[in-house]
């Protein structure tokens, strides 16, 4: 695809991938229209400080609001949908607001689409509704179990998705990434709550330590989405991107400890912390074979590479965390 002057829509752009996609299109020549949630500072999240803002449109409402939606649509040719609740402890809080983004939110997004006869719709999903693997790698066939509201809200998405695909014709593609981390990610996220605490702390707080995740450096997950909108037969398809390595949140502990050159910290598992029984998801690791052999789409940065480019970043910008305060 020559990316030279084609409409793009990305809802959810101020946001940690949302923002780095924004970018990258925007670097290889599109036309970038970015949605992001209005504010009473107006400010567009990460795109503020972006050297791309004064090529970015940016365009200020609420994923919620149809007429806000239908507004940004308009002359678009592709449109990436990333705008989402993604906080998994928060959604047992909220469930509700859960329901109204995530699911309401991707009808909106999915009804204007239609209206408006866009060329794509690539629609963004999450490991997390796999729940705990049944079996590894986990590929596209993999049941689905709802262990959150947030990843219940999720499949509820990626259906409603396919549903506009089946009965109206809709050209959409969904990507669901594995674990992405990476710099702009803040403490919401295990990997920046681990790396932040080690900077500034002799001990970290954390939550259960066994499970697995496949972690997946942000600009591999970016490349992901800019794969799948360049492949036709991506239209109807869902893929995986994610490395097929997995690796305990313990382990993780001890790898940024030693990028840090620290002696292994003591780690406190506080209970607050902890997802209720039956609640948590044990193991996540991709089987992104599709990817790989129809995208032509492979992961670049190895997860040492990635872990110390996200060291170096939340050094420099230690200010905006606050490695003493448990955020959900």
């Amino acid at each position: 695809m020559n990316w030279n002057g084609k409409r793009v829509l990305i809802t959810g752009a101020g946001g940690f991938i949302g923002s780095h996609l924004t970018e990258t299109l925007t670097r290889m020549g599109a036309r970038t229209k970015g949605f992001v949630h209005y504010n009473s500072n107006g400010t567009s999240g990460w795109l503020e400080e972006s050297e791309y803002s004064n090529d970015i449109e940016i365009v200020s409402g609420d994923i919620r609001d149809v007429e806000t939606v239908n507004a940004a649509m308009s002359d678009i040719d592709i449109v990436f949908h990333l705008a989402a609740l993604i906080a998994i402890p928060y959604s047992l809080v909220a469930p509700r607001s859960y329901l109204e983004t995530n699911i309401g939110g991707t009808v909106n997004v999915l009804q204007s689409a239609r209206q408006s006869e866009i060329e794509l719709l690539v629609h963004t999903s999450s490991s997390e509704v796999y729940g705990t693997a049944t079996y590894t790698p986990i590929d596209e066939h993999h049941p689905l179990q709802g262990q959150s509201p947030y990843s219940a809200s999720k499949i509820a998405a990626d259906k409603m998705v396919e549903s506009y695909n089946l009965s109206y014709g809709l050209p959409v593609a969904t990507l669901r990434p594995f674990n992405t981390y990476g710099p702009r990610q803040l403490s919401r996220a295990v990997i920046p709550t681990i790396i932040s605490q080690a900077l500034t702390q002799d001990s970290i707080k954390l939550g259960n330590l066994s499970p697995t995740r496949d972690f997946n450096y942000v600009l591999d997950t970016v490349q992901g989405f800019v794969k799948i909108a360049e492949h036709t037969e991506s239209v109807g398809k869902l893929y995986n991107i994610g490395s097929g390595t997995e690796i305990s949140i313990r382990e993780v502990v001890e790898k940024v400890c030693q990028l840090l050159g620290r002696e292994p910290l003591d780690v406190i598992q506080e209970i607050d912390r902890t997802r209720p029984d039956g609640g948590e998801v044990e193991r996540l690791c991709a089987d992104a074979s599709a990817s790989k052999n129809i995208l032509d789409w492979e992961p670049e940065y190895e997860f040492e590479k990635g872990l110390k480019l996200t060291i170096d970043w939340i050094e420099e910008n230690l200010d905006r965390y606050r490695p003493n305060r448990y955020a959900k």
